[in-house]
């Protein structure tokens, strides 16, 4: 799996298949009902932690690349890059996606964990989504509201029943040339700042809606008190505080360049990035009394 994820980490799958279709997901998902295998489904393999041991199972990748106007709307498969859709949207004189330029997961994923940057989401601009029900193996359409999106979460991250096919937009019209400049800015804002010189999953933690109210801590860590007023803090500033920025176990490394990002330095296994991930929790906890959750989702653990 090392071969299908950013993070260039994880063991090999017992089977394999990439969905470039409808048909070939649905034609996937029946013959591992059949065999009564274990089922994972992914895309870009972002936001990722495969364990070292693999999955003992079926493993479907989706992929696409034909995104189509429909009037005043985009519609994207699930397999589509969200860097592509971000492109496609500029070019044909659609704003709201310019934030996604330069992430290397797809439209589905984006969905799922609700992705969003520079306050922006994903969810600004969906008006549906079709889904393939695992259990019932029908395809359906939820609304916007019905994917009860939040913080980095949405109802196919609390319901495994529910896959991502395809996603119906309605964004806003814009100027061409201003968008596509605003989307070059934001890529190379994105990759001034992140360290990209190395495979990671991206941001490991997210950024915790909390209010410090400790005076002790609003004392000795000033900045605390503009998160504040923000309602939520960067997980990168908590860890950095925390004094790991830097810190290795094995070949993987709390980056110094951003420190909500643990890259892998050559060699890297899932288990020290996973060192990492509880150490970092750790320790912010201990200091700030916050528990970060992991966007990352851990596979085959």
């Amino acid at each position: 799996m090392k071969e299908h994820t950013t993070y260039k980490i994880g063991g090999p799958a017992k089977y394999f298949f990439v969905a470039k279709t409808e048909n070939d997901l649905m034609s996937a998902i029946k013959a591992s009902k059949n065999l009564r295998l274990p089922t994972f489904i992914f895309g870009g393999g972002s936001n990722l932690l495969v364990s070292d041991k693999g999955f003992k199972g079926l493993v479907v990748k989706i992929k696409a690349d034909n995104l189509e106007l429909k009037g005043e709307k985009i519609y994207a498969p699930a397999g589509v890059m969200l860097g592509s859709l971000a492109r496609f949207a500029a070019q044909n004189g659609f704003s709201g996606f310019e934030w996604a330029g330069g992430i290397p997961g797809t439209v589905g994923g984006a969905v799922f964990g609700h992705a969003q940057a520079f306050g922006e989401k994903i969810s600004d601009w969906v008006e549906s989504v079709e889904t393939l029900d695992l259990k019932t193996l029908k395809i359906e359409k939820l609304t916007k509201s019905q994917c009860k999106f939040s913080l980095k979460n949405s109802i196919f991250k609390e319901n495994k029943n529910l896959v991502i096919v395809s996603v119906l937009f309605s964004p806003q019209r814009g100027n061409k040339e201003k968008l596509e400049q605003k989307l070059l800015e934001l890529v190379n804002y994105r990759n001034s700042r992140h360290p990209m010189s190395f495979p990671s999953a991206g941001s490991v933690f997210i950024n915790p809606e909390k209010q410090i109210k400790n005076k002790k801590l609003l004392e000795k860590f000033p900045e605390l008190v503009e998160f504040n007023k923000k309602g939520a803090i960067h997980a990168g500033y908590l860890i950095e505080k925390a004094g790991l920025k830097g810190k290795k176990i094995g070949s993987a490394q709390i980056s110094e360049q951003h420190a909500n990002f643990i890259i892998n330095l050559g060699n890297a296994k899932a288990k020290d990035v996973a060192g990492l991930v509880k150490l970092a929790q750790k320790k912010v906890k201990k200091l700030f009394g916050i528990s970060l959750k992991t966007e990352i989702r851990f596979i085959g653990f």
